[in-house]
């Protein structure tokens, strides 16, 4: 196991210099280029826009371009963002605490629910709760996140009012109460439509990989000779049956995880809540953003590769056949 690690990871250097690479052409093909915000403004002449292209380095060759930005980033130097004129790497931590906060709190609620529904679903296949939940399942599968998340807001926010105070029933937007001290039923009431909307969205994809997962197991050899034995069905479920079927939704697991961190660029927008997604979406994407847009890029293709091999050493916890050496 050390050794395949070892070489996983010796293998992601080169993928991650790739990936680098990638971002930084995309980068280069963006219509405009990071001096695009200038360009209609009055108050910037010629000579301005010269001296900027000077001072942020775009003034050479794009290969050198490129070195002195990733030897930049090896030394955990993102830039300096075009809109605020803080590091980069300042704005995106200042952010991550909301995202992990909105991200991990959907995240375990989804999988808290959709574990006993897809267990559930898979030993009473075709029953009315199994045809139930597989349509729940295909809706949060392909309803938009940006429909769902405006009819939440029309719902709870501006149909239903609250009826001790006569407001909103909750919030629409933000994290918090602008001006008002710290509470934890404010978190919680500003925390309920933006993580409903994640946690629906992701019900679908895990109670269908738990379902298959456990259906695929239930009719292996050494579950009948469990029941054989005379084992009761919860004894053989939980000890038997569930480990090896939770493979198939650690896959899920280990390409979602890196978006806990990146943020739901659509919800966070939508409910105007201040992490990492919606930063990408309006300071990076819509000002032109480049340096924090390929900060947010590179982090989250640097997630992806180890929760990559994070999810390789998880498979071989679970299920004892799987060797790597």
């Amino acid at each position: 196991m050390t050794k395949y690690i070892l070489r996983r990871v010796l293998e992601a250097i080169p993928l991650l210099l790739l990936i680098s690479i990638a971002v930084f052409a995309l980068m280069q093909l963006i219509p405009g280029g990071p001096l695009a915000a200038y360009e209609n403004n009055p108050n910037i002449s010629a000579a301005d826009l010269a001296r900027l292209q000077e001072e942020l380095g775009l003034n050479v060759p794009k290969h050198i371009q490129y070195w002195n930005w990733i030897t930049a980033v090896l030394r955990g130097d993102l830039g300096t963002s075009l809109v605020t004129q803080r590091p980069a790497t300042v704005e995106i931590l200042e952010r991550l605490p909301n995202t992990l906060y909105l991200s991990l709190v959907a995240f375990l609620g989804a999988l808290l629910i959709s574990i006993p529904i897809g267990i559930i679903s898979a030993t009473r296949q075709y029953s009315r709760f199994d045809h139930l939940m597989t349509t729940v399942a295909f809706i949060g599968q392909s309803m938009p996140v940006f429909w769902f998340g405006l009819i939440l807001i029309i719902i709870f926010h501006t149909t239903i009012k609250n009826p001790l105070t006569g407001g909103p029933l909750l919030p629409g937007g933000g994290m918090y109460t602008i001006g008002a001290d710290f509470s934890i039923e404010d978190r919680v009431r500003h925390l309920i439509l933006p993580a409903s909307v994640l946690i629906f969205f992701s019900l679908g994809t895990h109670i269908r990989y738990m379902r298959a997962g456990m259906l695929d197991v239930l009719h292996q050899d050494y579950i009948r000779t469990a029941h054989a034995k005379g084992l009761s069905e919860r004894a053989v479920i939980t000890k038997h049956a569930f480990k090896n079927s939770i493979i198939p939704l650690v896959t899920i697991i280990g390409l979602e995880i890196p978006g806990l961190v990146s943020g739901a660029l659509i919800t966070e927008t939508i409910f105007s809540w201040p992490g990492m997604g919606r930063l990408f979406f309006t300071q990076g994407i819509e000002r032109s953003d480049y340096p924090v847009m390929m900060g947010i890029l590179m982090l989250s293709a640097t997630l992806i590769v180890l929760f990559g091999l994070v999810t390789d050493v998880v498979y071989a916890f679970l299920d004892p056949r799987i060797r790597f050496d």
